[in-house]
């Protein structure tokens, strides 16, 4: 039997025909178009690090020549071998003006301190206040004596101060008066300085141990005192036999010195060594100070602030004519749960309250405190952690206050549309070397916090070029155009903040330099860099 095609007729066959050659050629028409794709130049891979700068696409003749002057900026100076992370935005409309390995990881320095700032900001209000209260287990008897301990409590106020400090009022002075106010004129107990309200150890993650001697590496505590740090002084000799004065202001006896400095001839260099244990108070000075040489100063944190806040208090309490027949003492949180204080079934007999956060975070950012910084972290983590739980079932110890105030951060940024997950954050100040944060998530964190109820706040606390603050001897040229937050480190420099365009455009920039050896600082490029975003004639969309 045939097959039913033969069974047509001619017209049918060649109808078939014309139709098996149109359906080849259209084959031979997608195969060819499959080809071509397949031997397209494949899309050049991201770049390293190390690689040339990643620009965005220049969305105008201005942008381009905004991204020119930068790279050239940057590739033909002595610092062209660091690594920089820079990008711009526009605030108006969210467009990136220039962007170089902006998506890659960098140590911020005290950029970090955008992060603890602006989201504490945001989560507690300008407004909020720490309270720092003292506790007994119950009133003054008849006889108007405390019968039982003095709780000193600290809930991590960064302003407690022992003394008058310019227009600020001593905190424990008041404390005592409050208690003589109330009758009270004998403590049958002890001073405690109770630190426990915070969950976290004393220094923070990755922080260098030949840093933490100094005031900017000094250990955040719940009972801060005086910013946890003394002044120590070298007076040169009036006699070349007696060796020059060392002397601490203010120490009250709680650091103790052995001072090794000589006295030499007059005109020869001055040559200072400076030691603190890192878990105690005991201060080694040596060297050589020549004759009618200048003084030297040093700022040295302190060790177990509580302790130091607990000794001052019994001297305020004394002092306003109320007796200690105990001894100060400390405790954290690290006692046994029989011996935690519970400060609910306490009667509070006075308090003091902080300033707003508003005010500490100016103080801040303008003048980057570490130990203030710190301070608003575990505040975070102790009246937020909990929109932030622990959710790591490896870690072998209790969560920190200040690991949940880091969660509640990464938190909010995600929350913000800034993703995280490559980001590493480990304190609240940016002395740690483990930070690692992205110019373009720095960035585009200001621009989030623009959008908040806190915006105006958080602006006004950082440094005003030419003005005050860390950048009150930089970028003079450009005084009121430029707010932006320092950060150094050795080997590292940032500028991250606002800044206002020679034709009126607001911008957010973030600018980051790591691994920058050569002799000058860095941050001298970095405000060429700013000088030139100030010059930027944007071109609006539309225009030429």
């Amino acid at each position: 039997m045939k097959p039913r095609l033969f069974n047509r007729s001619p017209v049918t066959l060649l109808v078939f025909f014309f139709l098996i050659l149109a359906l080849a050629a259209s084959t031979r028409a997608i195969r060819k178009h499959e080809t071509t794709r397949t031997e397209e130049k494949p899309a050049a891979a991201a770049p390293v690090a190390e690689s040339k700068p990643v620009t965005a696409a220049a969305n105008s003749p201005a942008d381009g020549e905004l991204a020119r002057l930068i790279d050239q900026a940057i590739d033909q100076s002595e610092f062209s071998s660091a690594r920089w992370g820079l990008i711009v935005i526009s605030r108006s409309d969210g467009r990136t003006l220039y962007a170089r390995n902006a998506d890659r990881l960098f140590t911020p320095a005290s950029n970090m301190k955008i992060y603890t700032t602006a989201v504490a900001l945001d989560l507690l209000g300008a407004n909020y206040q720490w309270r720092t209260s003292v506790y007994s287990a119950s009133q003054p008897d008849g006889n108007s004596a405390l019968n039982g301990d003095l709780i000193l409590y600290g809930r991590g106020a960064p302003d407690l101060l022992s003394r008058p400090k310019k227009d600020e009022t001593a905190s424990l002075e008041k404390l005592a008066d409050d208690l003589y106010q109330r009758g009270v004129r004998h403590i049958n107990g002890n001073v405690i300085g109770d630190e426990s309200y915070f969950r976290a150890d004393p220094l923070g993650d990755g922080w260098q141990w030949n840093d933490v001697q100094w005031y900017f590496g000094a250990e955040p505590s719940a009972l801060s005192i005086d910013d946890n740090e003394v002044d120590l002084q070298i007076e040169p000799s009036n006699n070349p036999n007696d060796p020059p004065v060392v002397k601490f202001s203010n120490a009250q006896d709680y650091v103790h010195l052995a001072n090794n400095m000589a006295t030499v001839k007059r005109g020869e260099q001055m040559t200072v060594g400076i030691h603190r244990g890192v878990s105690d108070n005991e201060v080694r000075v040596w060297g050589e100070c020549p004759l009618g040489s200048r003084p030297f100063g040093a700022r040295l944190s302190i060790h177990d602030p509580a302790l130091r806040a607990a000794r001052l208090f019994m001297d305020a309490l004394r002092a306003r004519g109320i007796t200690v027949g105990g001894a100060a003492h400390t405790r954290d949180f690290r006692v046994p749960a029989s011996e935690r204080f519970d400060p609910s079934r306490a009667v509070e007999l006075a308090y003091v309250s902080s300033k707003p956060l508003g005010e500490i975070v100016k103080a801040t950012n303008k003048e980057s405190i570490n130990l203030n910084a710190e301070l608003i972290l575990r505040t975070l983590g102790r009246e937020r952690g909990e929109i932030a739980p622990d959710t790591d079932s490896h870690k072998t110890h209790e969560r920190g206050d200040d690991e949940a105030g880091l969660a509640v951060i990464k938190l909010w940024l995600n929350r913000a549309g800034i993703p995280t997950n490559t980001l590493a954050l480990h304190d609240g100040s940016g002395l740690s070397r483990l930070d690692l944060v992205t110019p373009e998530a720095t960035a585009h964190l200001l621009v989030a916090i623009s959008k908040t109820a806190s915006a105006s706040i958080f602006q006004e606390s950082l440094p005003i070029a030419g003005r005050d603050g860390t950048l009150k001897g930089r970028l003079r040229t450009f005084k009121d155009r430029v707010s932006a937050k320092t950060g150094s480190l050795t080997y590292d420099n940032s500028l991250s903040g606002f800044l206002t365009a020679a034709d009126g455009e607001a911008l957010v920039f973030s600018i980051m330099c790591n691994d920058q050896t050569g002799r000058a600082s860095g941050t001298r490029l970095i405000d060429e860099i700013v000088a030139i975003l100030a010059n930027y004639p944007s071109a609006k969309a539309g225009n030429p």
